[in-house]
């Protein structure tokens, strides 16, 4: 394992966590990178709900994930806010996965968003199973990312312990606000 940043830390984490059969989330699908990665996790008898609100998002996830033989049936991509996941997912799921902020080949105007991340957060929470984690990668170098920090860690260090483990971790020794990754794991 090579700390590189929080998105490749997040990946050696729940890879030790996803089990082939698994149900999990992408809660913002982007250019497809970590849904395809949960994708592969899974393995075909898994199941693998990815959101995001750009169609174009929705079409370069689905493209990758063609290229690599994964759009046999686990996978639904769906074309909403991932604060409405429990429309759509019933849970229990292994866990959720966030990786926050723009679409990297896109139009930085359309960002997650403060008020969104944090009703999404607790849908997780309510949806990942005993055991399952969620991961959420934010991006502090904006203006919107660094309100998403200050919220999210504002609002899970209450989190009751009995219930929920949540670790932050950052690099210390990035410059230029370097993302910075929280793990929430259910207890019970």
């Amino acid at each position: 394992m090579k700390l590189r940043n929080c998105r490749y830390l997040s990946r050696d984490i729940l890879t030790g966590l996803i089990q082939p059969g698994d149900t999990v989330v992408d809660a913002t699908a982007g250019n497809g990178h970590d849904t395809l990665f949960l994708a592969q996790s899974v393995g075909p008898e898994g199941r693998v709900y990815a959101f995001d609100v750009q169609p174009d998002a929705l079409r370069s996830t689905k493209e990758r994930l063609g290229k690599e033989g994964c759009l046999d049936g686990r996978v639904s991509l769906i074309l909403d806010g991932h604060e409405n996941m429990e429309r759509y997912v019933a849970g229990p799921v292994r866990c959720v996965l966030f990786n926050l902020g723009w679409l990297p080949s896109g139009d930085h105007g359309v960002t997650t968003r403060t008020p969104t991340t944090l009703l999404a957060v607790e849908a997780a929470m309510r949806l990942v199973a005993p055991g399952g984690m969620v991961s959420v990668c934010i991006y502090p170098g904006h203006e919107e990312g660094a309100r998403e920090r200050d919220a999210l860690m504002d609002r899970l260090k209450d989190v009751d312990i009995r219930k929920y483990n949540v670790l932050s971790a950052n690099f210390l020794n990035q410059k230029n606000a370097p993302p910075q990754l929280i793990l929430i794991q259910r207890e019970q």
